[in-house]
């Protein structure tokens, strides 16, 4: 385990735990006192109650004094636009959600055949490539796989994994802006990692888009294929 796997601290995973249990069901309404949750997820009180501040903050849960703590309704499906400028906390925000994203793993990758020609690199060009999970208000959407070249956005890692926001850390990496160069959508059955991260059924279908972005030169910066949970959202192009 790397570095940044460690990263993903205790209340983190106990935060995605009780996401996944409230979109299978198995939460409902009013959540369990903290001292059966801490003993749930073998953890201490103080663990369960940043994780639960952590899902407040996201909107899946509010507090309400003197009662307990209450899952928020979920929200419809969610309209997500795909056009030269794509980003996805703009696109959360623009309907009224709160947008949220933490980095999964990390590892260095080669690029392949495949991602050589979408990079415009060598074959075997040193390569960052980041596993990232998308939410609003605290609900799952997305998991996306992201290559950078390393010897171009060296510390993007890092700056994801303080700002939580590509966009943010492409701007600490010295790329002000950048636009989308290319797009391709298909649909298949989720991938097991993905539903656990998801919180969804093994046999529910993702979208999946798997697009490049360039630069203002029109030079590739980051080659992505980004699942999308198809029934908590949709892909809205416009031009």
């Amino acid at each position: 385990m790397n570095e940044i796997d460690e990263g993903v601290t205790r209340w983190r995973r106990v935060a995605d735990r009780i996401r996944a249990a409230i979109a299978e069901g198995s939460m409902r309404e009013r959540l369990a006192p903290e001292t059966e949750l801490a003993e749930r997820f073998a953890v201490n009180r103080h663990t369960v109650r940043r994780a639960i501040r952590f899902l407040a903050d996201e909107g899946l849960l509010r507090a309400e004094r003197g009662r307990g703590t209450f899952v928020n309704a979920q929200p419809p499906r969610l309209a997500y636009p795909v056009g030269p400028r794509t980003r996805f906390s703009e696109n959360v925000t623009a309907e009224g959600r709160t947008p949220g994203g933490r980095l999964i793993r990390a590892e260095r990758a080669s690029a392949d055949a495949g991602l050589a020609a979408m990079l415009e690199c060598p074959v075997g060009a040193a390569l960052h490539r980041m596993e990232t999970l998308h939410v609003a208000n605290g609900v799952p959407l997305s998991v996306t796989t992201t290559f950078f070249p390393a010897k171009r956005f060296p510390g993007i890692v890092q700056a994801y994994a303080e700002t939580g926001s590509i966009t943010e850390a492409l701007r600490l990496e010295g790329l002000p802006d950048y636009r989308r160069g290319e797009t391709r959508v298909s649909a298949e059955r989720i991938h097991p990692a993905d539903a656990e991260h998801l919180a969804s059924p093994p046999d529910a279908i993702v979208l999946v888009s798997t697009a490049i972005d360039v630069d203002p030169d029109r030079r590739p910066i980051q080659a992505k294929r980004a699942r999308f949970h198809a029934d908590r959202m949709e892909l809205v192009f416009r031009f």
